[in-house]
């Protein structure tokens, strides 16, 4: 008896602590979310930077004159800061991913805080100025939306994704999702770096079939501070 009024005490914490909060905020991103006539796309890469998969597609990028938005995980950031420095030199808007790609559901306010600190620390070495943030996973905890606060990020999920980072998905699935689900104004959520069976090769290669088919529709493509100016 002891042990499943126990149970049902730690899951209710649970509940209050992230669950409600990260279901509170995707249901607020939705309610929010508006469809647009202009046909503007909004890419959105996560969990680099990558030393093998980064710099390829910043070269795609370039040759198509897109501008993404690159949310970046602070320690792989401090381990490549030439790719960094390449991103700002070359228009691209970098946002915060977290210092190490821990889940929030998971992590105690301590942890949640530490984590954050452990961020501004790494980007205020490296130079960079940011407000965007986006959890790992989408999850959030209530120490995230304190220190959320405290430092004066905005939260910023997606509206679409193409489950790139799976192992079994091919670029070709990649790129039929990318193109049947993406309406105008829509934030695309894709990977440049971890991911299963070097996933974020098969990004790349999905992308250089799908931008080309965007732009020849009419797509035009901005960073993600531009869509909240």
């Amino acid at each position: 008896m002891f042990l499943k009024s126990l149970t049902i005490f730690l899951f209710c914490i649970l509940i209050s602590y992230s669950i409600l909060p990260t279901c509170v905020y995707k249901i607020k991103q939705r309610a929010e979310r508006i469809h647009t006539q202009h046909k503007k796309l909004y890419l959105t890469f996560d969990d680099g930077p990558d030393e093998r998969f980064t710099e390829n597609l910043l070269d795609l990028l370039k040759r198509h004159e897109i501008r993404a938005t690159f949310f970046s995980v602070a320690e792989f950031a401090e381990n490549n800061p030439h790719i960094m420095e390449r991103m700002e030199r070359e228009g691209h808007l970098i946002g915060l991913h977290s210092s190490r790609h821990q889940n929030g559901l998971w992590q105690t306010p301590g942890h949640t805080r530490a984590d954050f600190e452990r961020s501004e620390e790494i980007f205020r070495r490296l130079g960079i100025r940011t407000k965007l943030f986006r959890p790992p996973w989408g999850h959030i905890n209530a120490q995230t939306l304190a220190c959320v606060k405290q430092y004066g990020y905005k939260i910023v999920l997606w509206d679409i994704m193409a489950e790139d980072w799976r192992g079994g998905t091919t670029w070709q699935q990649i790129a039929e999702k990318l193109l049947r689900r993406t309406q105008n104004g829509d934030i695309i959520c894709l990977h440049d770096g971890r991911g299963k069976k070097d996933a974020p090769g098969r990004t790349i290669k999905a992308l250089e079939e799908v931008l080309p088919v965007w732009i020849s529709q009419g797509y035009t493509f901005a960073r993600m501070d531009e869509k909240y100016e």
